[in-house]
């Protein structure tokens, strides 16, 4: 009986299940439906039906699970288009939906980065209002929160003060920047408003007008609460970042009033013509909060309906179209024009219509507004004879004590005046009463001695009481001045606490600044075309990495000793320009290296970016500041410094023991090269001599004076060592010597190698000139090398000297002589027959001043 009875329950459940999943079936794909047609790559602007059914589907569901389940398969990295819509629907369902929407999205948050200059702006400023509103949920994402909320939100507590307004400024600035970025990128010299491209840009930013109408009044009751509690000098920076960006809400507003689109949609507000005087609190009361009309949803959305929805996507018609004939697609052309035409008629009429329903409402808000100011001044004038009665009350008091005053001094002296009388009084009864008995004038006397006695005893305790009672004030007084004393001093040491913690906030804030200039660097245009050395990236490197230890040193001396910032404002200021300068040439040097290379060293410059502010936004926060280490950003400051030193250009790779022997080995292939060199000209030239005396005796001086000062060289600078020795103990300049011996070998080959080619006419004469450039430069980084080691006065080098001037002066002999043939065989085509023995003997004398150049030069360096 019990089952037969469990029976129509069972199946009452069943169909509850069922009915609950087909709602919940329906439910999503109505769902998935507006969440499609809402972020689509069709450049138009959202429709507010589409984006209030995903609203009300988070309120259903008490969430945005079912829009981030659908969001994570959206091509956001393809398409700047879509992640600019799904920024936009983002930003509409965290205002207007449920109040958990804000709470989900921090496992979603790396879909929200990178995909365009707007849609990377939009995204931080997503993610700085999730940040917001997570840590103050009492504040609404709509930020429709009334004052008392906000003095709730802000508290007591000056600090907390001071930080929710450093917050509400960076959330303004994340708004701004957006309405910056959007405004900048459309074409004002056109109707950009009316073009479904532009409203697609323009639409996000409704809701950034709101957000901006809110926390503009947010900032102003903020700043003046600062302000009753904190010096002016103190808040100096508050309100200059105010009038930024005070002066760019109100350009961004006046240009957004002007624009068709924004007409329909939304009345924005306007703001004073300055801004408020925070150093004046009467000034709060002038100050009127801006407020922000929306037209009804029903009216918006019956706009929207006129508006046919295309059956196909746009963008994937486009091919198609593409082949079809040339007159189908101008009629077609035409067709869509008159539609364009005829809805814009309507749309000038729903306009019109509009604009008169907005002046009569602003025509009832005028109304509405006078009579509330005539109700303030109503307030105004009752308070004025409200204070009017309390004068003429002080006034009557006033008088009142007067002649209390004068009655007072009027009985003292009618007193004086009663005992004068007594006292004549007395003397006559004294002078009627002298026959009275004398033991009678005794018993007076007694008596009044007795008296005076009393009056006497009463005088002394009253002065014992009040001297009492003046101890007690005094001690009192002392105990107060104490305290206030301490209490001064605690005041003058939280005070300075405060300043140098402020002081830190503020390099910390610059250093953040320099080092995201550096990173923005980074993804610029113009960056990619610049470039730097590996030298230059290591000593920015090692110079970072110093920076860091210093670092270090002040911030465990500032944690000790939180008195005196000064140690560690200077070591980061120092740390953020170098670590800019450092990822600035990282990046500059990935330009010249291999991909792989390029690719860890901008990566390694990334991580260094991150780490570094992450350490510094670790700095900014007291909770924190303890616990703040340097030590990812030095790990990637020194991979960033290995790959400089991979990327540096090779040395000889030998042991500084063997440079020697490979010093002797480079100069005997040297001497080699030139002697095959020299030989090779004799055979050419047939044994013909062409040096006269005088100048065998220059080369014999020169080859004398060379060898003279390598010695010398060698002796002066080597004291007890051996020569190898002294070579492996100077590598770097004995590696540039066999660097300028490799190329003077190869100079003597290749003057050679261009000589027989010019004279078989197998090659160019600008060959030869290369080759006495090359010679003149191999000769120069000899004299160089010799330079670096020699003495300043030594002989010796001075006759060196003279002798490269002289081989200089014969390469350009050579280069002149080179120009001079080359030029007279360019004209060669319009000379005679008797002119061309002239080209011969030219060329013939040019080639001799060459073999002549080499003969000499080469004498000059065998021996060196």
């Amino acid at each position: 009986m019990n089952s037969i009875r469990q029976v129509p329950s069972r199946v009452k459940s069943k169909r509850t299940e069922t009915i609950l999943g087909a709602e919940r079936e329906h439910f999503e794909k109505q769902q998935l439906s507006s969440i499609s047609k809402a972020i689509n790559s069709t450049e138009t602007p959202l429709k507010e039906k589409h984006a209030r059914r995903i609203i009300l589907g988070t309120h259903r569901e008490k969430g945005a699970y079912t829009f981030w389940s659908y969001a994570v398969g959206l091509p956001l990295p393809s398409s700047a288009i879509v992640s600019w819509k799904f920024c936009h629907v983002l930003h509409k369902i965290m205002r207007d939906g449920h109040r958990n929407v804000s709470m989900l999205p921090f496992e979603f948050s790396n879909y929200l980065h990178g995909y365009g200059q707007l849609v990377c702006l939009y995204s931080k400023l997503l993610c700085t209002k999730m940040e917001f509103h997570t840590k103050h949920s009492e504040i609404p994402a709509s930020l429709e929160a009334t004052d008392e909320v906000l003095e709730r939100t802000a508290g007591t507590d000056i600090n907390n003060v001071f930080q929710l307004t450093v917050e509400v400024f960076d959330y303004m600035d994340a708004e701004l920047r957006l309405a910056e970025a959007v405004l900048r990128q459309l074409n004002m010299s056109i109707a950009i408003s009316t073009l479904t491209s532009g409203q697609c840009k323009l639409a996000p930013l409704i809701q950034v007008i709101q957000d901006c109408s809110h926390l503009y009044h947010y900032t102003v009751k903020l700043l003046f609460k600062l302000h009753a509690c904190l010096p002016a000098d103190t808040l100096q920076g508050h309100r200059e970042r105010f009038h930024e960006q005070f002066h760019s809400l109100k350009t961004f507003l006046n240009k957004a009033r002007d624009m068709l689109y924004f007409k329909r949609l939304i009345q924005i507000p306007g703001l004073p013509d300055s801004p408020p005087n925070f150093l004046r609190a009467s000034a709060l009361a002038e100050h009127v909060k801006p407020m922000v009309v929306i037209p009804d949803e029903e009216e918006l959305e019956e706009q929207e309906e006129d508006e046919p929805e295309p059956l196909i996507d746009v963008s994937e018609a486009q091919p198609s179209m593409a082949s079809q004939p040339q007159v189908l697609a101008s009629d077609l052309q035409i067709e869509h024009l008159k539609r364009e035409i005829e809805l814009l008629k309507a749309e000038l009429e729903k306009i019109k219509g509009e604009a008169q329903r907005y002046i009569t409402q602003l025509k009832s808000q005028i109304n509405s507004l006078e009579t509330e100011l005539e109700e303030q001044r109503a307030q105004k004038q009752r308070t004025l004879v409200e204070n009017e009665q309390l004068r003429m009350e002080l006034e009557a008091i006033r008088r009142r004590n007067t002649e209390h005053e004068s009655m007072q001094t009027s009985f003292v002296e009618a007193e004086k005046r009663s005992q004068a009388t007594e006292l004549r009084y007395n003397k006559l009864k004294e002078k009627h009463a002298e026959l009275v008995a004398n033991h009678a004038e005794l018993l007076r006397k007694s008596a009044d001695t007795v008296k005076m006695l009393s009056a006497t005893q009463q005088t002394q305790e009253e002065i014992e009481q009040t001297k009492q009672q003046l101890a007690f004030q005094v001690e009192r007084v002392r105990q107060e001045s104490d305290m206030k004393v301490s209490i001064h001093e605690d005041q003058l040491q939280q005070k300075l606490l405060d300043e140098q913690f402020a002081l830190l906030q503020a390099t910390v804030t610059e250093a953040e600044n320099i080092i995201q200039d550096a990173v923005a660097t980074l993804d610029d245009p113009l960056h990619i075309n610049s470039s730097s050395s590996p030298d230059y990236l290591i000593s920015r490197a090692e110079a970072t990495l110093n920076s860091i230890d210093k670092l270090q040193v002040g911030h465990s001396e500032y944690v000790k000793r939180m008195r005196d910032a000064g140690s560690l404002v200077r070591a980061l200021t120092k740390f953020s320009h170098l670590t800019a300068d450092t990822i600035i040439s990282g990046s500059a040097t990935a330009h010249m290296a291999h991909t792989d290379d390029a690719d860890r060293l901008t990566e390694h410059c990334k991580t260094c970016a991150t780490q570094s502010l992450q350490y510094l936004r670790n700095l900014k926060s007291k909770a924190s500041l303890k616990g703040a280490d340097p030590t990812s950003i030095q790990a990637a400051v020194q991979k960033i410094l290995r790959i400089g030193q991979d990327l540096r250009p090779k040395g000889i790779d030998v042991g500084k023991e063997e440079l020697g022997d490979v010093v002797d080995k480079e100069m005997a292939a040297t001497s080699a090269a030139i002697e095959e060199a020299v030989r090779r000209i004799d055979v050419s030239r047939k044994g013909t001599k062409l040096f006269i005396r005088h100048r065998k005796t220059a080369i014999r001086l020169l080859v004398l004076a060379s060898t003279d000062l390598q010695k010398e060289i060698v002796e002066s600078g080597r004291g007890a060592a051996s020569v190898r020795e002294f070579y492996a103990r100077n590598s770097r300049w004995t590696e540039g010597l066999i660097s300028a011996s490799k190329a003077v070998g190869w100079g003597a080959t290749q003057m050679v190698d261009s000589a027989d080619k010019v004279v078989l006419h197998t090659g160019k004469y600008e060959e030869l000139i290369v080759c006495s450039h090359e010679i003149a430069a191999s000769t120069a980084q000899l004299v160089a090398a010799s330079k670096v080691k020699a003495d300043r006065g030594s002989k010796k080098l001075g006759v060196l000297q003279h002798a490269s001037r002289h081989v200089n002066e014969m390469a350009a002999n050579v280069v002149a002589s080179t120009k001079t043939g080359q030029d007279q065989i360019v004209d060669k085509g319009t000379m005679d027959f008797s002119g061309m023995s002239l080209i011969k003997l030219k060329k013939e004398e040019m080639e001799s001043q060459v073999c002549s150049f080499f003969f000499f030069f080469v004498t000059c360096i065998m021996k060196l």
